[in-house]
């Protein structure tokens, strides 16, 4: 394999990811046109248009799809070889990174890493997206890791686990009844907020009150934990959250904070990448900050 086909596989690989040719020529710091004639190239080379232009950006064809794996495999083992990817230094690197999370784990997490960041790597540029169905594939080419409890991600994917999360109940200072202790009854006689999406531990604290048959009243239906927790500051609800979210709360509202009065599985909170990151030194160092800045809680 000679240098032009290194790039060439290279360009097909940016292209692949970024869904643009601009993109790619930007991330490999080459020319636009200087992408467009390796993109013909490997047209002429393959029999096959591999990339269509549509609305969304350059989609690939069927048969580029099949050849995307080996490609990144043929460039992964290429830099292993060469230690292209071993001078990666996070004190003069600008690299952005992407990150799949929940809103908890935004909150939990990133105040600690940007701090983190701050001091090790100061050029180094984050962008969050939410979990969503669509996460493993942005593992496969757009995003570098996904945390958050993603059994879903169980197999075909590197995970290393975090921390194990339970959970508990709040309720606002204020509250009229519910004052030095949460019993089941009184869990069952109030009024619930509850999250309809973040991840998935909404539905553990449903599949066990429906296992159970606990009684729970939902009054209020919210997207998300944050929203949901200082709603509850100003109102007689009580919701279930995950404790690592009270122990943020925690002193920072009007709160009290119960253990939840029955029994509620804990859960692992992972980390996931894809298995063309798995050699990426940079990749490396991210989880390995964010497995130091976690593990402890474990």
């Amino acid at each position: 394999m000679n240098a032009i086909d290194n790039r060439l596989l290279s360009v097909f690989d940016e292209i692949y990811k970024t869904k643009s040719i601009t993109a790619a020529a930007k991330a490999l710091n080459l020319g636009q046109p200087a992408v467009s004639i390796a993109l013909a190239k490997l047209r002429h080379q393959f029999g096959d248009p591999l990339f269509v232009r549509t609305s969304g950006g350059m989609d690939p064809t069927p048969f580029c799809v099949g050849l995307a794996r080996p490609v990144r495999e043929a460039l992964d083992a290429l830099n292993l070889v060469t230690g292209h990817r071993n001078d990666f230094n996070p004190m003069l690197s600008d690299r952005n990174f992407r990150i799949c999370m929940t809103d908890i784990s935004q909150l939990v997490l990133l105040p600690r890493l940007w701090r983190k960041l701050r001091v090790t790597a100061p050029g180094i540029r984050i962008e969050i997206f939410p979990l969503s169905s669509d996460t493993a594939r942005m593992l496969e080419g757009e995003a570098d890791l996904a945390l958050g409890f993603m059994p879903q991600l169980e197999a075909g994917f590197y995970q290393q686990l975090l921390f194990r999360q339970n959970f508990v109940c709040i309720v606002g200072t204020d509250h009229p009844r519910i004052t030095d202790h949460l019993s089941l009854q009184q869990f069952e006689a109030e009024d619930h907020a509850a999250i309809s999406s973040s991840g998935l531990a909404p539905l553990i604290i449903d599949h066990e009150i429906a296992r159970q048959g606990i009684k729970r009243r939902i009054a209020l239906q919210i997207p998300n934990f944050l929203g949901a927790a200082f709603v509850v500051e100003h109102t007689d609800l009580i919701i279930t959250i995950p404790k690592r979210l009270g122990d943020v709360l925690q002193g920072r509202g009007s709160f009290r904070i119960f253990p939840v009065p029955f029994a509620l599985p804990e859960y692992a909170v992972k980390q996931h990448w894809h298995q063309r990151n798995h050699h990426d030194q940079g990749n490396q160092w991210l989880r390995s900050v964010i497995f130091e800045l976690l593990s402890e809680w474990n």
